[in-house]
């Protein structure tokens, strides 16, 4: 019997077929016309055209009960939960007196250097209670929700130390348990070198090797079923490329799957790096050259071919195009070559309080297309099937029988106007495994 019945979907978009997509693939969004969605518990137990339903209304009448919900959908696009696949959800206090001296012409660098930055939130949340954090957690997700967000990924990296990372991680294993948005929890104690590992330099390389060897050490043991991932700042004034790709073997030895931030600011090598280990995703990706996208596309290519360990050796580029936005750069990721070069792209928001105080998932899909030449296909293919298999979840971000039910009800008549109408939501209704949790007012 099922207990949720959408019908009259003017497009079901399915994004059914191959996970992730890559290439020209994230333009075939397998869409239904005039389509219905069924859904048992969690789960998606059927999906059609309306037509097909009503040659078969004898059928369908004994799978409908006095305790179904349904929703007649009156025209509107129907599409799988987005997917956040990036964010540094948790934190305390803001940066907002930084920001004017980004304005004033300091750069992110600069500001770091100075102790600012990433430090400046470490400081605010390492003194924050868990229950303050929790309660700011809450209501990020909140708005997120608003925004069709149905599963967001939350990175650690505001503790620095064992104790608060520590703090951060359980703030997000608690955040997924008391409200309806799936959170998947990654660890990036490597953000920046920790205050207590910190020279009279400012962090030198040696004051790095400590920090990341205290990490392996002392950290990564006790986070051990806490983060489905490691991820690590690969960047000047963070770490270099080696002590980086020393850092994440160790955690790929360990269990958790690896992820990057690379390319960003400077180009030290980190995507291809990552690639080559294995990474579920590498990030930022701005400095990449042509060059480098297109060895990036045939490192790709080799990977879904190669030998499969604990997940799908698909390496995903997630894009955070609110980033350069923010922090007035020129240089936006050129996603328009990676794609034609055969990559799998995401789109992320990358909420935190120094680059992106954003949490505009429809922002983001906007950007991706004016400043990183994605088409309104290819950017909603980035939020839901590819941000997906970025944290190896592949149970969601497509409509199929048998896929989690996280859906997204959209108040508009075509899927492109989605990323159209910029940063404006259009979201009617949200369904998360199986449940409706929001309808807009």
């Amino acid at each position: 019997m099922y207990d949720l019945l959408i019908k009259n979907c003017g497009q079901v978009v399915t994004m059914s077929g191959s996970m992730p997509r890559c290439g020209k693939e994230m333009r075939e969004l397998a869409v239904i016309e005039d389509g219905f969605v069924a859904c048992e518990g969690e789960r998606i137990v059927a999906v059609g055209f309306m037509g097909d339903f009503e040659k078969k209304s004898g059928y369908f009448e004994g799978k409908i009960g006095k305790k179904t919900r349904i929703i007649d959908a009156g025209g509107k696009v129907l599409l799988p939960g987005l997917i956040d696949c990036h964010t540094h959800l948790i934190f305390a206090g803001n940066r907002a007196g930084e920001w004017r001296e980004k304005l004033a012409g300091k750069s992110y660098l600069e500001i770091l250097a100075g102790g600012g930055g990433i430090l400046s939130t470490v400081m605010a949340t390492r003194a924050a209670l868990k229950k303050d954090l929790l309660r700011s957690g809450l209501s990020h997700l909140r708005e997120m929700l608003a925004y069709g967000v149905t599963t967001v990924e939350i990175k650690s990296g505001y503790g620095l130390d064992l104790e608060s990372e520590m703090k951060i991680l359980d703030v997000a294993g608690e955040l997924g348990r008391v409200q309806p948005v799936c959170v998947v929890r990654t660890f990036l104690g490597a953000h920046v070198v920790g205050p207590e590992f910190r020279g009279e330099e400012g962090g030198s390389a040696s004051d790095a090797a400590r920090y990341l060897k205290y990490l392996v050490q002392k950290v990564l043991p006790e986070v051990r079923g806490k983060a489905d991932f490691v991820d690590i700042f690969c960047e000047k004034g963070a770490f270099d490329l080696k002590q980086s790709e020393k850092y994440l073997r160790a955690a790929r030895e360990m269990g958790f799957g690896v992820k990057i931030h690379a390319e960003q600011i400077n180009n030290l090598g980190g995507c291809k790096m990552a690639c080559k280990l294995g990474a579920a995703s590498f990030d930022h990706c701005d400095h990449l050259t042509v060059a480098d996208i297109k060895a990036l596309g045939k490192l790709s290519k080799g990977a879904k071919g190669g030998k499969k360990a604990n997940f799908c050796n698909e390496p995903v580029a997630v894009l955070l195009p609110l980033v350069p936005l923010f922090l007035r750069e020129h240089v936006f990721a050129d996603g328009r070559a990676m794609i034609d070069n055969g990559l799998a792209v995401a789109v992320s928001t990358d909420f935190n309080p120094g680059s992106c105080p954003s949490k505009n998932i429809f922002l983001a899909m906007s950007m991706a297309c004016l400043k990183m030449g994605l088409l309104p296909e290819e950017a909603l293919t980035a939020v839901t099937v590819n941000a997906a298999a970025a944290l190896r979840l592949f149970d969601r971000g497509v409509i199929e029988k048998g896929k989690r039910a996280d859906l997204v009800l959209f108040d508009v008549q075509n899927y492109q106007e989605i990323p159209y109408w910029m940063g404006d939501s259009k979201v009617a209704k949200v369904v998360c495994g199986g449940k409706v949790v929001l309808t807009a007012s």
